[in-house]
């Protein structure tokens, strides 16, 4: 997870490696004190970890202005960027900023 934004604003954190029968569940809270938050993009990608290597599960990218506060399902792309109609997330988003919150 992290932000794609001005270099002061750009940053990708790593979650806990989670164990899970398909339903993973990551109760970890990121912070981004932005710059530029207008025109930054969060950026979620989905790895499944084994013994072997990291396999590619879902990336999404989003833009930050478009984002509302609350719970959010988002559908995760391919490679290519095409839907993993399957594939989902559920977020919750709190803005802090008010400029940003009320667009």
């Amino acid at each position: 997870m992290g932000i794609a934004g001005i270099e002061a604003d750009s940053v990708m954190e790593k979650t806990q490696t989670v164990d899970d029968n398909w339903m993973p569940v990551w109760e970890e809270e990121f912070e981004f004190n932005l710059r530029a938050p207008e025109i930054g993009v969060l950026r979620l990608e989905v790895y499944n970890e084994n013994s072997t290597k990291d396999d590619f599960g879902g990336q999404i990218s989003l833009p930050l202005s478009e984002l509302r506060h609350g719970y959010r399902v988002v559908t995760l792309c391919d490679e290519k960027g095409d839907d993993l109609s399957k594939v989902k997330l559920l977020l919750h988003i709190d803005l802090k900023d008010a400029a940003l919150a009320q667009k």
